[in-house]
């Protein structure tokens, strides 16, 4: 996720960074031109179509579908800019329950038992660590801290890790209850934090299963690409060669839209505007480890 100053406006006009769809769209801008060039050479020197002609009056379907359009697209970024937002506000859940569940460990537990928390020290981290990896389909089990004494986590990577931690994670405090360590009540307590970690991942894997339709995305495409075909056509004989540069911008203003949405309807992954998960991770085995 890119980290910026929301009131430096110069810096965001002139700078060009990783997620710009600029770049991603100046072979289109290319092209664009080139088609516009050749629509308005053809209409105003080769076939010398006067401005009362009939094909003048495309330029009227464009003032009619201009608001469609427009909807279209506020309604596909705001339906995107939700789905951002919601998994924002699931990882924000899985700081808060790792702390409480440290925080709740650290005064339930004896004094003595240092073993435990030395192990949900451990583990309490591996888990958002798991889920995040999870949800951009890897397994890098080098970001899995080993257990006290050097022991590696005994999971298996063909299976759901997310799922395998939350369960050892039970084990070990129904264990704890069976020892004597916790009490029936506290053992109810640390069971709501317990269960918000597997709740969170099913959230996560909902947003990130879940696409617009396809049918949807489709139709606001072509929808722009047919807009835009057809835009030099009626407005040529009011700009001239003007088109060409008007044509290039207007492109660019739909297809960024909709390339934004596209980017941060997926939030999991490693795109500029994507969650910073890998910090939130950080943050997490950080804090864990200070309350433990």
């Amino acid at each position: 996720m890119i980290n910026y100053n929301p009131k430096d406006w110069f810096t965001f006009i002139f700078r060009i960074h990783k997620a710009d769809t600029v770049r991603k769209l100046f072979p289109m801008f290319i092209a664009l031109s080139i088609y516009s060039g050749a629509i308005a050479w053809l209409e105003l020197e080769y076939w010398k179509l006067s401005a009362n002609s009939e094909v003048k009056n495309i330029s009227l379907m464009h003032g009619l579908l201009g608001f469609v359009i427009s909807l279209l697209l506020v309604f596909r970024t705001n339906t995107a800019y939700d789905r951002w937002w919601e998994g924002r506000r699931q990882w924000g859940t899985i700081v808060n329950s790792s702390r409480n569940f440290a925080i709740k460990l650290q005064a339930m537990l004896p004094a003595s038992n240092t073993a435990a928390r030395a192990w949900f020290k451990v583990m309490i981290p591996n888990y958002a660590f798991s889920l995040k990896n999870h949800l951009r389909k890897l397994w890098l089990p080098e970001e899995m801290e080993a257990l006290p004494g050097g022991a590696s986590v005994d999971i298996d990577p063909n299976k759901h890790i997310p799922n395998q931690l939350a369960g050892l994670m039970m084990q070990k405090t129904m264990e704890l209850h069976r020892e004597g360590q916790l009490s029936g009540d506290q053992l109810i307590i640390l069971n709501n934090e317990l269960q918000s970690f597997t709740e969170v991942c099913g959230a996560c894997e909902r947003i990130k299963n879940t696409p617009i339709p396809f049918s949807y995305s489709v139709f606001i495409k072509k929808f722009i690409f047919f807009y835009i075909m057809t835009m030099p056509f009626g407005y040529v004989f009011s700009l001239g060669y003007l088109i060409i540069p008007m044509i290039v911008f207007i492109f660019f203003v739909l297809a960024s839209l909709e390339l934004i949405a596209e980017e941060i309807e997926d939030p999991f992954g490693k795109d500029a505007n994507d969650l910073p998960t890998d910090s939130i991770c950080g943050n997490i085995r950080q804090h864990v480890g200070e309350i433990l």
